[in-house]
Parts: C-alpha cells; sequence; structure tokens
C-alpha cells in the first residue's frame, strides 16, 4: 500500500481497520501534511455526533402515538367583567376607621329573588329582618343574583374579597348562610372554601359530592373546623328533605367535627322564617373563629 501511494498522486482511504497502522503516514497533494489517524479521529467523531444527534430526535417522539390523536396546548388570556347588585348593612355604631372589627354574614337569597331590582333580596331572612332590627351586630351582605343564573362561587368570591377589603371586618368571624337556591349557593361555596369562612347555615338546599371530597384532600384541617348548621322542613314539596340529611351525613363523612341538622316537623318549604327570628343562630355563629390555618 505505501508503495502505491508514492507512485501516484492520487490517493484512496484505507478501511477503519488499518487505520492503526498509518502512523507515520502523511498525506500529499498540495495540502498542509496532517496526521492521518486524525484525520479519521475527526470523521469518526462527526458520524457518533449526527447517530447521537438522530437518536435524541426518535426519542423525542414516541412511536406508538396513535395516528387520529395528537398533543396540543391551549392558552387564553381572559378578562371577565364582574357586577353584582347587593344591599350592605353596617351596625350600629359601625366606623370604618375604628380599630375595632366586625363579624360578617353573606346571605343567599333564593330563587324568586332574582333579577335587578335589588330590594327583593329584603323579602325573606336576615336583610328584612335587619329594617326593624337596627341593633343587628353583623356586617350583612345581601348579593342579588342575575334573573335565569344561579349562585356563581367567582362573583361571591370577588364581592367578598372587596367587602372584607374595604370595611372593618373580622377576618376570623365571616359567616354564610342561604335559603333555597342559597342553601344549595352556601353548600357550595362553603364546602368549596371552608378556609374563608368560620361556619355556615345552609337552609332547605342541597349540594353535591365532589367540592366537599375534594376539600377533605386539599384543605382537610379547614374542612374539619367548619362549623355546620343546617335546617329543613319535613314537608318540604320544592327541595326533600333527604338533601340536607346526604349533605350533612356527608360532612361527618369527611371529617367534619361539627355538623347538624334541624328539621321542623310541621314545616314545607319555608324553613328560613323559623330559623332567621331565632336568636340561638346568631349566638351559634358568633361561638365559631376561623384560626389561621396550620402550617
Amino acid at each position: 500500500m505505501d508503495k502505491q501511494l508514492n507512485h501516484s498522486s492520487e490517493f484512496s482511504v484505507p478501511s477503519v481497520s488499518s487505520c492503526s497502522k498509518l502512523e507515520s503516514i502523511r498525506l500529499k497533494r498540495g495540502l498542509h501534511a496532517i496526521e492521518r489517524p486524525f484525520f479519521y479521529r475527526i470523521c469518526i467523531l462527526g458520524f457518533a455526533a449526527l447517530f447521537l444527534a438522530g437518536c435524541a430526535t426518535n426519542r423525542s417522539s414516541p412511536t406508538n402515538s396513535p395516528a387520529n390523536q395528537m398533543a396540543k396546548h391551549l392558552r387564553l388570556k381572559k378578562q371577565e367583567k364582574i357586577e353584582i347588585n347587593y344591599l350592605l348593612f353596617l351596625p350600629k355604631g359601625y366606623e370604618a376607621s375604628a380599630q375595632k372589627r366586625r363579624p360578617l354574614i353573606l346571605f343567599l337569597h333564593g330563587a324568586g329573588e332574582r333579577g335587578t331590582n335589588v330590594w327583593k333580596v329584603a323579602t325573606h331572612g336576615p336583610p328584612k329582618n335587619v329594617t326593624s332590627k337596627p341593633d343587628f351586630p353583623f356586617i350583612l351582605v345581601s348579593p342579588q343574583c342575575a334573573e335565569g343564573q344561579i349562585w356563581s362561587n367567582d362573583q361571591l368570591l370577588a364581592l367578598l374579597n372587596e367587602v372584607i377589603g374595604t370595611y372593618a371586618v373580622d377576618k376570623s368571624r365571616v359567616y354564610l348562610t342561604g335559603l333555597s337556591m342559597g342553601g344549595y349557593g352556601t353548600w357550595s361555596l362553603g364546602l368549596s372554601y371552608p378556609e374563608l369562612f368560620a361556619a355556615i347555615a345552609p337552609i332547605c338546599g342541597g349540594g353535591e359530592f365532589i367540592s366537599p371530597f375534594l376539600s377533605s384532600r386539599d384543605k382537610p384541617e379547614a374542612l374539619r373546623s367548619l362549623g355546620i348548621w343546617a335546617f329543613h322542613g319535613a314537608k318540604d314539596p320544592v327541595v326533600p328533605l333527604v338533601e340536607s340529611e346526604r349533605m350533612v351525613e356527608l360532612s361527618k363523612k369527611l371529617g367534619v367535627k361539627e355538623a347538624r341538622l334541624t328539621v321542623y316537623p310541621e314545616a314545607g318549604h319555608d324553613a328560613w322564617t323559623e330559623t332567621y327570628k331565632n336568636p340561638d343562630l346568631y349566638e351559634w355563629l358568633l361561638e365559631h373563629k376561623r384560626l389561621p390555618a396550620k402550617k
């Protein structure tokens, strides 16, 4: 082979198996002298890099991807405009600048009070009662649900945050109550965000399983320490008594320490008149405080 290279100005690339024997052979053809082993090493390293890059590309794409399914990702920037009418009652002697913080009740009305006339909200419950009882010791927030809608947790949270940030509210004593459709709203909001409330009082309402179940996993201590006192009429033709029974039993199974149900034996759907005129309810609420979450 050495003889052939000396005879001709052209050269042929030897096989890789002969590379180890070419330590002293140099290429000639007007080029600077380059060690052949170095040349081959460069070639081999280049081929290896290309091979590894190809392997990496193949590994990034699953070979068993179905032909009729693709992985996609959606990212949207959504700005929601929230508008809600509500009645606000401030207790006698309230001063926003004072150091004294007041307990707050968020009241959710029933389906019959939906609309745009916010004064319909005062048809039943606490917003009706405070018109004749100015010594009511709570800040009372009574929003109105729009016609054709049901209570939205997002809207209620936005309203609650606004009120707490604006008025002298004792954050450890925030309570939630509602009747009929508002009873459903109370179960939903209260069990989805138990960390916000010290106690809730749903009246002739009901609810679903997933919200309290997720709270029992994600916020177990907040759910366990939430006070629950439900009320229902035994002869309710609109929302069956079993709805409140089921929710109270579920709350107990998920670890709520205090979940009780009062049933009025002769009452129909109106279980709220008797409940909201009972001073024991408000005393019971004030017995509960939301302690800071344990870290």
